[in-house]
């Protein structure tokens, strides 16, 4: 059955539409407003038109708003500028014109406004404040609009940085920007964005690939937000949408890109935006058009998610045109009027209307709204950063207060860098160095390939840190050093390149830290101090000294020891013929005797000194004041000599001598036979380069004139020098040394650090890892990890035990023939020489026997010889000798030779 019902609904419905928007409709409750969209604009067109329906739908006031839109061909002024006058001329004419076209178009319709007094809403930016009288703008003015940006340049602090702009306009809208550069620490590169009807994919490559040629990691693009996201897909295929870059889009609709695929990509993509997306009403009316998409299908917001700024200021100022109409229609009755605008007439409300919307503060889409001369100002901006949840605001602008970041947007910045850090991969560069890391030609038991300090380093951050990792030697196998100015070799100029094929994210070894290198990278805490020593083989173990004996006392002690003893056996000597009381009658038993003897003769002297010397006395001992005082002060210098010997000679007996040839750096420097240089690249060698104490300048200087003799290409090389030559000494980090030293025990280490620094992980400038990275490495040297991992490949790993040259238990070591050697050779000599003296003795008695009894020396050598050999008896009867001199005068002799008895009872024996 039919429904008539039904059909009277529709027909209503119908009526009711065409009375409301029918573009020739006049009634006296209504004003009619003029709309003029090029095509490209539709949804401007669509957001005000859905703002008028809603104006005219909700209020309950008078009068109501219908439109007379007409479509314009893009850039033909004249065909706009005929339409509009067409709108003014129809019956009652219009109130105001909404219009979005080309700016020459625009400025013909703004200058019939201003002749007709009919006020000109816009909302799309301009470039310079307007001129027309009766033109107002929703959009933000430019010249605050530039200084958010220069403002949030000067916030981030950035002192290079790159502008690429579109076109003229760009170049207009960053003049704030472009006024930032000052000094010398300032430095801007600008680049342009070519058209898109002159820009090819390969155009927009090169462009790119100049950039991370020249390593320009922050930078400000101004262009046509259609445009961005060929920009977001050529920059991520060549590997720049990664931590090192910050990209900062102008456009205030970059809300509208769809960027989920550079989430985590890591990189820093920033904007400003005037529509904040938690305004209720802006998420009340985008779920309003979105339901109407999906009914009708289409609405202002053209399949994206949000709406678009310029859609959102024509909608609110519908709503302000609405505002000031309904104030002005309580003040006195608003009718408008065709007008001819060939002649010039003007609609005497125009200027009424346009003060009220100028004079009105209106919260709408897009916040506050507020105008000054026609220009809106007084905006807020919301600063936007991409980050895993999408992109969130961190922070604002506004005129009054300029930069605000707040800090709960800053910690969830740093919670947004950890989760990136922990789905990240990052591309490790290093050299294979033992102990830091080594390259297995099988697996080990963990199924890697690489092992060493630094892997279990890398394995500790990446455990707490969450990011996997993988490793790859630099080609060159350098540390880095700059070559030329700004150009670099080695894990740094890996760092510093952005050649997918180059590229690094961490540099993990025995890599310094030093100011230059500090300059064009950024480091970690150091993980281990250290600094830059001398490695050397160990001179052979000389053989103990036949005469170590002799070593306990300098040989100048040794000659001023024989000069005191024959100074002091001379002096008793002399002082003994001095003193009367050490001239004694020879015979004991014949008191009268005149005759007195003295027994310190010269032998006799010698014979007292050497003997107390010895510590052994003699059979003659002082008896006078004066030789006492002698022999007493003697006594005193040969007990304190004898103490000292003896103290100094056990050590002196043991020691085995090692004796260098250099002792530290200045010897090193002083001398030509020992070659000594670094590796050919990295902070030793630019330590002795930029050296200014003499000594390290001369040994710069030294290794610098013998080049590839004494330069190596790697520390292992290095070491491998020293083992094979007497004649070689390598300079290079104390850790690396002492990992040499642990495990071979014909080098040493010689002298003290000749600097200090540490070693880290570097990054390249601006990486958002590093901080994450020292941190843990602070704390990983706080739980002692750091330590227990040194000694693991220090230590543990060695295997190897050396004997310690100077240990303790080296003095107790048993004494060999080596040591005590020149004291059985001194007494074989000593006995020798007394044999030599007998012989001589023995010789001189038998000629003095033969002249007194006349009779041959060959004879008398004969009968002394049979003998001593032949009779070896303990008894001699030497009346041969003595049978020439009378028996009485031998009993006399003898008589007065007969040692003195202590006890006085010899002469009465003798007597009888």
């Amino acid at each position: 059955m039919f429904n008539f019902n039904l059909l009277a609904l529709i027909l209503c419905c119908t009526f009711v539409k065409i009375w409301t928007y029918h573009p020739m409709y006049t009634g006296t409750n209504q004003v009619r407003v003029g709309a003029l969209f090029e095509s490209q604009h539709e949804a401007i067109s669509l957001a005000f038109q859905n703002a008028v329906t809603e104006v005219h739908v909700e209020s309950n006031s008078v009068p109501a708003i219908i439109y007379d839109m007409e479509i314009l061909t893009p850039d033909k002024s004249f065909q706009a500028q005929n339409k509009l006058c067409l709108q003014m001329k129809r019956r009652n004419g219009i109130a105001a014109v909404f219009g979005r076209a080309s700016e020459t178009s625009q400025s013909h319709m703004k200058l019939l406004c201003d002749t007709t007094q009919i006020p000109f809403i816009e909302t799309s930016w301009k470039a310079r404040d307007s001129r027309a009288t009766f033109a107002i703008n929703l959009y933000p003015v430019n010249e605050e609009l530039s200084k958010a940006f220069a403002d949030i340049v000067k916030y981030w602090d950035w002192k290079i940085f790159t502008v690429i702009y579109e076109d003229g306009n760009g170049l207009i809208r960053l003049q704030k920007v472009l006024e930032i550069p000052g000094g010398d620490e300032y430095k801007m590169t600008i680049r342009e964005f070519e058209a898109p009807q002159h820009n090819s994919d390969k155009a927009l490559e090169n462009l790119l690939a100049d950039m991370k040629e020249k390593k320009e990691y922050r930078i400000i693009i101004d262009c046509h937000v259609t445009r961005i996201p060929k920009f977001l897909e050529k920059a991520d295929s060549m590997g720049m949408l990664s931590g090192y870059y910050h990209f900062h889009f102008t456009s205030l609709d970059f809300t509208q890109i769809h960027l989920e695929p550079y989430m985590y990509k890591g990189a820093n993509i920033t904007s400003m935006r005037l529509i904040d997306p938690s305004n209720p009403a802006l998420k009340s009316l985008t779920s309003d058009w979105t339901t109407k998409e999906i009914i009708y299908g289409k609405s202002p917001m053209l399949g994206s998610k949000f709406i678009g700024t310029e859609s959102a200021l024509m909608y609110d100022a519908v709503h302000i045109f609405a505002h000031a109409l309904r104030n002005l229609s309580r003040a006195r009755p608003v009718s408008t009027e065709s007008l001819n605008c060939h002649k010039r007439e003007k609609w005497s409300n125009g200027t009424s209307l346009l003060n009220y919307m100028k004079t009105s503060t209106y919260h709408g889409l897009s916040g506050e709204i507020k105008f000054e001369d026609g220009q809106r100002q007084g905006f807020r901006l919301g600063i936007t950063s991409l980050s895993v949840h999408g992109l969130t605001e961190i922070g604002s602008w506004n005129t009054n207060t300029g930069i605000n970041i707040t800090s709960f947007s800053v910690i969830q910045k740093i919670f947004d860098d950890r989760e990136r850090l922990r789905n990240t991969t990052l591309r490790v560069v290093t050299v294979y160095d033992p102990p830091y890391v080594m390259n297995l030609s099988e697996p080990n038991e963990h199924g890697r390939m690489h092992e060493g300090f630094i892997i279990d380093l890398l394995d500790e951050l990446s455990y707490i840190l969450g990011f996997n990792y993988t490793i790859y030697e630099q080609v060159d196998r350098q540390y880095g050093s700059e070559i030329t100015p700004g150009k670099w070799n080695g894990m740094i100029g890996d760092l510093m390149s952005r050649d997918n094929t180059k590229k690094a994210d961490i540099a993990a070894a025995g890599l310094s830290i030093t100011y230059a290198r500090a300059r064009v990278v950024d480091f970690s805490m150091p993980f281990l101090s250290l600094g830059i020593t001398i490695i050397y083989k160990k001179p052979v173990i000389s053989p103990p000294d036949l005469f170590s004996f002799l070593l306990p006392l300098s040989p100048d002690v040794w000659i001023y020891m024989v000069a005191a003893y024959l100074c002091v056996s001379f002096m008793m000597f002399i002082i003994a013929r001095f003193t009367p009381y050490e001239w004694e009658n020879p015979h004991p038993c014949n008191s009268e005797s005149e005759e007195v003897e003295n027994v310190f003769t010269i032998l006799n002297c010698l014979w007292f000194a050497i003997g107390s010397l010895m510590q052994q006395g003699s059979d003659i001992a002082p008896k006078a004041s004066s030789t006492r005082c002698v022999a007493s002060i003697w006594y005193l210098f040969t007990l304190i000599i004898v103490s000292s010997y003896t103290a100094n000679l056990a050590a002196f007996l043991t020691k085995s001598r090692m004796d260098a040839p250099i002792k530290n750096a200045d010897d090193l420097s002083l001398q030509s036979e020992i070659k000594y240089g670094t590796l050919s690249s990295g902070s030793t060698r630019d330590f002795f380069k930029n050296a200014e104490m003499p000594v390290y300048k001369r040994m710069n200087a030294f290794m610098t004139a013998n080049g590839d003799k004494v330069f190596v290409k790697s520390n292992a090389e290095g070491f491998k020098k020293v083992k094979a030559s007497q004649n070689y000494a390598f300079l290079s980090e104390s850790t690396s040394i002492d990992y040499q030293v642990q495990r071979n025990c014909d080098l040493m280490q010689i002298g003290d650090l000749l600097d200090s620094k540490g070693y880290g992980l570097a990054s390249p400038k601006d990486s958002p890892w590093i901080k994450y990275i020292s941190k843990e490495i602070v704390n990983l040297q706080q739980q002692q990890v750091i330590s227990k991992l040194y000694k693991k490949w220090w230590v543990e790993k060695s295997n190897t035990v050396c004997e310690d040259d100077n240990a303790d238990d080296q003095q107790t070591s048993a004494l060999g023939v080596g040591n005590l050697g020149g004291v059985f050779l001194v007494l074989a000599g000593g006995s020798i020489f007394a044999l030599f003296v007998a012989i001589l003795e023995f010789l001189w008695k038998a000629g003095r026997t033969a002249r007194k009894q006349n009779a041959s020396f060959l004879t008398e050598v004969k009968n002394g010889l049979y003998f001593i050999f032949v009779e070896c008896t303990s008894s001699r009867n030497m009346g041969d000798e003595n049978s020439s001199v009378d028996e009485c005068e031998v009993n006399k002799n003898s008589l007065q030779k007969t040692p003195k008895i202590t006890n006085g009872n010899f002469c009465k024996d003798a007597a009888d």
